[in-house]
């Protein structure tokens, strides 16, 4: 067997997963800007045209359990807002919970859909999905501001710093 191949190979690998876990933060947050892009530019399309977005809501979506009207405010309140807080990492993974609700609302509500916008709800699911499971980033609000402060103020008592007041 060689070995010095093998130890080559292993030093090489290293350096792959060097490079893609120093390369994880950028790839967060270019799939949450992409995601908040397309959520949100479909919001200021409902919002643009309130009288549309009602017609459609009462006529083409049948969303379960919900008045048309009630679906719509709800449905554009979703992907308005839902998209700054992915987009910031703020309340993340519930935002890209919330999305998620909406996406797969969106593709059960409509009684037909095309094969090729089935798929992009497809890469849309899977992208939220992973930044639910595996949190947005480094480079967001919750990892940089939050969650220090959510650890000291759960932290135990006596592990706490002393204030120097």
């Amino acid at each position: 067997m060689n070995t010095p191949l093998l130890h080559r190979g292993l030093i090489l690998w290293r350096i792959v997963t060097a490079a893609l876990d120093v390369a994880r933060p950028l790839a967060a947050l270019v799939a949450r800007a992409y995601i908040a892009q397309v959520f949100f530019l479909s919001g200021l399309t409902k919002i643009r045209d309130w009288d549309t977005t009602l017609l459609l809501f009462t006529e083409e979506y049948n969303v379960p359990l919900l008045s048309p009207e009630v679906a719509a405010v709800m449905g554009t309140a979703g992907e308005l807002v839902l998209p700054v807080l992915l987009l910031f990492g703020l309340a993340g993974r519930l935002a890209a919970l919330g999305l998620s609700v909406v996406n797969v609302m969106a593709v059960l509500s409509l009684g037909e859909i095309a094969p090729a916008a089935l798929q992009q709800h497809i890469t849309w699911g899977v992208l939220l999905a992973a930044l639910a499971l595996h949190g947005v980033g480094q480079w967001s609000v919750d990892c940089a501001w939050l969650k220090p402060r959510l650890e000291r103020w759960l932290a135990p008592r006596e592990a706490r710093p002393l204030s120097m007041n």
